[in-house]
């Protein structure tokens, strides 16, 4: 790889970061429910408790901005790297495991948020799919399958994530891609340590769609008339 080619390599890494760093869930929190999510819930600056404290339609929003803040450095970083630099396609792997990763430290700690943020399942996730998009597809699926059926988001980020990797090696995807992989799922489920305490002691909260708060109030006849009271 030419000089050129290596400082381009380090000037995408560093806008993974950047875009990595910035928090859709505390910037949608102040924007649209006047709180910031970090003092609510779990404390954390990520998707899962994005859902947990600002509700399912911003939990959605949350989930696709963080998933578009790990794609779209990856997607730039092979795109520029293929097109303006005489980088070899190995290269062009390598230095994308490395948008890849740096995107994941932006969210897990962010400059903007003094060394803090989330578990870096979702920006993992888009960082992933701009690498790798049909393994991804797989493990999209699979989050969506699980969340709805399991309704614990951590539960299906924590299965998605130890599939990951195997996911990797059974299509059989470039070494560099699957050494990423696995360093992912280990900063990933490292994250949710937490989220593992609150699983064994059956504390972690499920998420309440639509159609959960039909089934609740039609079973439970004080929580309909509470809430017709709220709204009076």
């Amino acid at each position: 790889m030419t000089t050129g080619g290596i400082l381009a390599a380090i000037g995408l890494v560093f806008f993974g970061y950047l875009v990595g760093s910035l928090s859709p869930s505390v910037y949608f929190g102040k924007a649209f429910k006047g709180l910031d999510v970090r003092e609510h819930g779990s404390g954390n600056a990520g998707t899962t408790n994005a859902f947990r404290v600002l509700g399912v339609p911003l939990g959605i929003a949350v989930l696709i901005a963080d998933l578009l803040k790990g794609a779209v450095p990856v997607l730039l970083a092979r795109l520029l790297l293929a097109r303006y630099t005489e980088a070899s396609d190995s290269q062009i792997a390598l230095v994308t495991v490395f948008v890849a990763l740096a995107c994941i430290a932006g969210h897990n700690y962010s400059i903007f948020l003094r060394g803090k943020g989330g578990k870096g399942v979702a920006t993992g996730a888009g960082a992933a799919i701009g690498m790798m998009p049909i393994p991804m597809a797989f493990i999209v699926g699979l989050f969506i399958v699980l969340l709805l059926t399991v309704r614990i988001v951590s539960v299906a980020s924590i299965v998605c994530t130890i599939v990951f990797p195997v996911t990797a090696v059974v299509l059989d995807q470039p070494l560099p891609y699957i050494v990423v992989c696995c360093l992912m799922s280990v900063v990933i489920l490292w994250a949710h340590r937490g989220n593992f305490v609150r699983l064994w002691r059956h504390t972690e909260p499920r998420v309440v769609f639509p159609w959960n708060k039909r089934r609740l109030e039609s079973t439970d006849p004080d929580l309909k008339t509470s809430k017709q009271d709220a709204e009076k």
